[in-house]
C-alpha cells in the first residue's frame, strides 16, 4: 500500500526519536562536510560573473562598438547628468576604468556567451549523475566531479588568455562536474535523512550554496583589485584550491548509507534505517528505474515546472546582479561585490528557517507533508515576483530601496528550499538523485538562455526600462510555476518507487542483512 500523506507525521517506531542525538550525530555532520561542499561548488560557479568586469577592457569595447561621449548609452538617469560634465563614461563610472587592469577585448554578447555556457555542461551531466550516483553510491560521485572542478577552476586564466573559445570549453566541463553533484547529494540524502528531519537536514547542506554567493562575490571583488597575479586571476587559483582541499575531507569522512559508515552510533544507524524502511537499497544494481512511469507521473512534473520557474529567475538574478548593479545602481567593483552578496546573507537565513519551520509544522500534524511542500513552493515564488516588479520602477536615485527590494526579491525564493526542493526524497526516496537530475536539467535550460535574453533587452542601452522587461518576465514565470506546482504536487510516496525488496539475484551482507531484519522487527506492518 502508498504511504499517505499522514503516515509522515508520526513515523511508527519503536525506537523513539528523541533519544537519538541529533546534534552530535552522523546524519548532521554529514549536512556540515555538504554544506562546505556546496560553499566551494558555487563559488567556482560564480566566481566569473564578477571576475568578467574586471577582466573585460572596457574602453576598447565602447571604441569597437562606437560608443562615446555625446552618443554615451546612459544606464541610468543619475549617470545621465553626471556625463554632462564628462566626455567619457570611465569618468563617472570607475567600475570600468583602465586602473583595474582589465584587457580581454570581449564585447557583451561573448561575454553573455561565456556566462551562459557554463550551463550548456551543467544541463547535460545531472541525469547521468542521477544514475550513477543511484548504482554506484553519491559519495565518488561528488568526490570526482568536485576534483575535477578544481583543476578546471586553477586552469581558467590560461585558458581565457588564450583565447574565449577555449574558456568556454573549460566552463562547459565545469558546468557538467559541478552540476553533477546536486544529484549524488540527493542520492545520499536519500538513504541518511529520516522522513521528519529531511528538510531541515536538506536545506542547510543546500543552503551552502548561498554562502558560497556571500563568500565569492565580494571576495572575487577584492581580488579583482588587490590580489596576486596581477588581479582577477587570483579569484579561480584561490577558489580552485579551496574546492580541492574540500574534497579530500569529503572522501575521508563521508559514506553512501549509515549502515557502511564506520563511526556512527547503533541508535543512529537503527534510527535512520528504521525509518527508512530501506535497508535493502544499499545494493544499488539490483535497483531498477522505472523511467516511463517517472516521466509520466503528475507530481514528478510539477516539481520539474517549480524547478524551471525558480531556476529562471535565480539565474536572471545570479548571472546578472553585477552587470546589474554596474549598469544601473553604478557601484565600482569593490562595492558590486559586496552590493551583490547582501541578497543571499538573508536569503542563507531563509532556508535554514523555512527547514525547520516545515519540519515543525509536518511533525505537529499542522500540516500534511504534500501540503507543506505546496505552502513553501508559492510563498517562495509569489512573494519574489512582487519584488522583482517592484525593483524595475527603481533607480539609482533611490539606491536604499533599490537594494532591500533586490534583497527580498533574491532572499524570499529560499522559502522554496521547503517545498519542491525537498520533494523529490518524499515521492520517491530511492530514486531521488535521479528525479533531482531530471528536475534540475530540465531547469538547466533557463541558465544559457536567461542570460542570453537580459543581454539581448538590455543591449541598446542598459536603462532602467530595459531592466523592467527583464523583471517582468521573470516574475511572469515564477507564478505561472506556484500555479502549476500547487495544482498537481504531492507528499505522498509514490506507488511507482516503492522498492522491491524481494529482487531475485540480490545478495546483501552479512551487515545489510542485520539492518533489514532489525527495520523488520522494529516497525509495524
Amino acid at each position: 500500500m502508498a504511504k499517505t500523506q499522514e503516515d509522515d507525521k508520526k513515523p511508527d517506531l519503536q525506537i523513539d526519536p528523541r533519544e537519538v542525538p541529533f546534534w552530535l550525530s552522523s546524519r548532521l555532520a554529514l549536512a556540515v562536510i555538504g554544506f562546505l561542499g556546496f560553499i566551494n561548488v558555487y563559488a567556482v560557479r560564480v566566481n566569473l560573473s564578477v571576475a568578467i568586469v574586471c577582466m573585460v577592457n572596457h574602453t576598447a569595447i565602447r571604441k569597437l562598438s562606437d560608443v562615446n561621449s555625446t552618443s554615451v548609452r546612459v544606464s541610468s538617469e543619475c549617470s545621465a547628468s553626471a556625463a554632462e560634465n564628462s566626455t567619457d563614461i570611465a569618468d563617472f563610472n570607475p567600475l570600468v576604468n583602465d586602473n583595474l587592469g582589465g584587457y580581454l577585448e570581449w564585447d557583451k554578447t561573448i561575454q553573455g556567451t561565456i556566462l551562459g555556457s557554463f550551463f550548456w555542461g551543467y544541463l547535460i551531466g545531472q541525469v547521468p549523475a542521477g544514475w550513477l550516483a543511484t548504482r554506484f553510491g553519491g559519495k565518488w560521485v561528488y568526490a570526482v566531479t568536485m576534483l575535477i572542478a578544481s583543476v578546471a577552476t586553477v586552469f581558467t586564466p590560461l585558458l581565457a588568455n588564450a583565447s574565449y573559445i577555449a574558456l568556454i570549453v573549460l566552463r562547459v566541463i565545469l558546468g557538467l562536474v559541478t552540476g553533477m553533484t546536486f544529484p549524488a547529494m540527493h542520492t545520499i540524502w536519500g538513504k541518511w535523512a529520516p522522513p521528519l528531519e529531511r528538510t531541515k537536514l536538506i536545506t542547510f547542506t543546500y543552503a551552502g550554496a548561498q554562502v558560497g554567493i556571500v563568500v565569492t562575490f565580494p571576495l572575487s571583488g577584492f581580488l579583482c583589485e588587490y590580489g596576486f597575479a596581477g588581479g582577477w586571476p587570483s579569484v579561480f587559483y584561490i577558489t580552485g584550491v579551496a574546492c580541492f582541499i574540500w574534497s579530500i575531507v569529503w572522501i575521508i569522512f563521508v559514506s553512501d548509507d549509515p549502515a557502511n559508515h564506520k563511526r556512527i552510533i547503533d541508535i543512529e544507524r537503527d534510527y535512520i534505517i528504521s525509518s527508512l524502511k530501506s535497508s535493502a537499497v544499499s545494493h544499488k544494481k539490483s535497483l531498477k528505474v522505472p523511467w516511463l512511469k517517472i516521466l509520466l507521473s503528475l507530481p514528478v512534473w510539477a516539481i520539474i515546472v517549480a524547478n524551471v520557474a525558480s531556476d529562471w529567475g535565480a539565474y536572471t538574478l545570479l548571472t546578472n546582479i553585477p552587470t546589474y548593479i554596474n549598469e544601473v545602481l553604478m557601484f565600482n567593483i569593490t562595492s558590486n561585490g559586496l552590493v551583490s552578496a547582501l541578497p543571499y546573507i538573508l536569503f542563507w537565513a531563509v532556508i535554514n528557517i523555512g527547514g525547520w519551520v516545515a519540519d515543525l509544522v509536518r511533525n505537529r500534524g499542522l500540516l500534511s507533508t504534500g501540503v507543506t511542500r505546496k505552502v513553501f513552493t508559492a510563498l517562495g515564488k509569489i512573494a519574489p515576483a512582487i519584488m522583482l516588479i517592484a525593483l524595475g520602477y527603481v533607480d539609482c536615485s533611490q539606491p536604499a530601496l533599490a537594494i532591500g527590494l533586490l534583497v527580498f526579491a533574491v532572499s524570499l525564493t529560499g522559502i522554496q528550499y521547503s517545498g519542491f526542493l525537498v520533494n523529490h526524497v518524499d515521492i520517491a526516496p530511492a530514486f531521488a538523485g535521479i528525479l533531482f537530475g531530471i528536475s534540475n536539467s530540465l531547469a538547466a535550460v533557463t541558465g544559457f538562455i536567461s542570460p542570453v535574453i537580459v543581454g539581448v533587452i538590455t543591449a541598446e542601452n542598459q536603462t532602467r526600462s530595459e531592466w523592467q522587461i527583464v523583471f517582468y518576465i521573470a516574475a511572469a514565470i515564477y507564478v505561472f510555476g506556484a500555479i502549476f506546482y500547487v495544482i498537481f504536487a504531492s507528499g505522498e510516496l509514490q506507488s511507482w518507487a516503492q522498492e522491491d525488496h524481494e529482487d531475485k539475484g540480490t545478495e546483501m551482507t552479512h551487515k545489510e542483512e542485520k539492518y533489514r531484519m532489525l527495520s523488520d522487527r522494529t516497525i509495524d506492518a
